[in-house]
């Protein structure tokens, strides 16, 4: 609700620096509480709207109409995520639905990362951005005048790059829109050649792209997930803790296709449960995930409230 009263009021909201941060804190307070509880889909999606917040935070950035239409874009998948969780009888949300809902939002969530940083750029002359958009700089050396190239703005490639994909995956499944997502991918590799995690990384997305047996629902999501935080990170100069994910190693394969499946029960297991109390929710901590046992809450709740009834 804060973060929907704010982006309603999003341009009166940004000249009150702490109506600005109630919305980070709030975004930041639901990533928390996701991450804590093993809801990705609404992590990944809360810390989007995080950073965004952040920006509104730290720099000055003007509001008109398209940032507002885009800030509520990435809002509207939030509720989206939390609303399928809060209807869900087992408290879970569907991979097929936060998958769907995922692919939806990215596009929106690229283009409002993008629209801010044109806004700082129009506005501010020290930020990151716009010192990487400046012209050729002219340099001595050895009594001569060398020009220098101006340095790459490796979030702008990224961040373009990742449009064109996403544009690409909507056109639907077939060879060659495959082939054309792969050398889109692969043309990444030019960014930092001499970066060895993001050689590795973007070597293994496009494997996953030209891999038959995934479907674009499944490996779209996961493969700009994994492009965007790496260059997040190669912007950052910290390649080296680029990694691959077990998610998309398992793409690369031509054995296992990666696809959104319904979670299955684990197999049944005997445990001890002591007879007092805390004794017991001990042993019940210590033998099942945090879902597992807000599943169990819920329907205790529900065996109580129906011996009550009867």
């Amino acid at each position: 609700e804060t973060v929907e009263q704010g982006l309603l009021d999003l341009a009166e909201v940004i000249s009150d620096a702490e109506r600005v941060n109630e919305m980070f804190r709030a975004a930041h307070s639901i990533k928390g509480g996701a991450a804590m509880l093993g809801f990705e889909g609404i992590q990944a999606t809360a810390h989007k709207l995080e950073d965004c917040f952040k920006i509104l935070r730290d720099q000055p950035v003007p509001i008109d109409q398209k940032l507002e239409t885009l800030f509520l874009g990435g809002y509207d998948a939030l509720k989206a995520l939390v609303e399928e969780l809060a209807n869900s009888p087992t408290l879970s949300l569907r991979p097929e639905i936060v998958a769907e809902i995922l692919t939806g939002s990215a596009a929106n969530f690229v283009a409002l990362q993008e629209y801010l940083e044109e806004m700082l750029n129009t506005n501010t002359h020290d930020t990151i951005s716009r010192e990487t958009s400046v012209v050729a700089t002219e340099v001595s050396i050895g009594g001569g005048i060398a020009v220098m190239a101006p340095p790459v703005n490796i979030v702008a490639v990224v961040t373009s790059t990742l449009q064109q994909m996403l544009a690409l995956f909507k056109q639907g499944d077939n060879p060659a829109n495959r082939q054309q997502l792969a050398s889109i991918s692969q043309s990444l590799t030019k960014l930092e050649p001499d970066a060895a995690n993001w050689q590795s990384l973007v070597h293994a997305t496009t494997q996953a792209i030209v891999n038959p047996h995934n479907t674009y629902n499944a490996v779209a999501p996961l493969i700009i997930r994994e492009l965007k935080q790496a260059g997040d990170l190669l912007a950052a100069r910290r390649d080296r803790e680029i990694a691959i994910s077990a998610s998309l190693q398992q793409a690369t394969t031509t054995a296992a296709p990666v696809a959104p499946v319904a979670s299955t029960a684990p197999a049944a297991t005997q445990i001890t449960i002591p007879v007092d109390v805390r004794g017991a929710a001990q042993g019940i901590l210590q033998n099942f995930s945090r879902q597992q046992v807000t599943e169990l809450v819920v329907l205790l709740h529900r065996v109580i409230s129906n011996s009550k009834q009867n």
